[in-house]
């Protein structure tokens, strides 16, 4: 079980919320999994899980299509990489085992097992200010959508530059530890999109708590 305040991240201050069902633009589809997804959020992160988190990134990899496909060979609604599917699967065979990337249930489970993981690796460095749930959320995302490798290279960057690598935006965000720009546009925008666009409208939906 996690939570925004572990490790050193401060909760992110509360924001105003919008009135229930103004301007949510959940997808008609998305409807039929919030069940599933608020079980494997509550089971494998904790009851304070941030489920419209959760929600927006499933959103921003396929769509809420279980059959999807990417040219690079990511699969299914969360969009696994054929080599993290089975890293996955190997490490949770309790959970993961039956590793089936186009199965609905498995690809949740699996984004959310993923996402605490990424959470969890998202340590302080305590000669730097605190970050927020959101800065540490918006690196797990980077570190899903890009690689963990590349997430602790521009940490250690960040910090070279007297940046604070607890810190997303306007820190950490703004330095490249070698991504092509292609690839680095894609990444800085994913958690962007996914905290900032996306999770308020699955908020103000009910379908729960955002890090932002």
């Amino acid at each position: 079980v996690v939570s925004g305040t572990a490790n050193g991240y401060a909760a992110a201050p509360p924001q105003p919320s919008p009135t229930r069902g103004e301007g949510v633009k959940v997808p008609e589809r998305a409807r039929a999994y919030q069940r599933d997804l608020t079980r494997e959020a509550h089971a494998f992160w904790g009851l304070n899980a941030p489920i419209a988190d959760f929600a927006a990134q499933v959103q921003q990899e396929s769509g809420w299509n279980a059959n999807a496909r990417s040219y690079v060979g990511a699969a299914g609604m969360t969009q696994f990489m054929p080599a993290t599917a089975r890293w996955m699967a190997q490490k949770h065979p309790d959970y993961l085992g039956n590793l089936d990337v186009y199965n609905p249930q498995w690809a949740l489970r699996a984004l959310v097992m993923y996402d605490v993981y990424l959470w969890n690796r998202v340590t302080p460095d305590t000669a730097f200010p605190a970050g927020t749930a959101c800065d540490r959320m918006s690196m797990a995302l980077s570190a899903y959508n890009g690689g963990e490798k590349f997430l602790i290279r521009d940490r250690l960057l960040a910090s070279e530059k007297l940046l604070n690598p607890n810190r997303w935006f306007g820190h950490v965000e703004t330095v490249n530890s070698g991504r092509g720009s292609r690839f680095w546009v894609e990444n800085r925008g994913y958690p962007k999109r996914i905290l900032q666009q996306l999770a308020p409208n699955y908020a103000a939906a009910s379908w729960g708590k955002t890090c932002c």
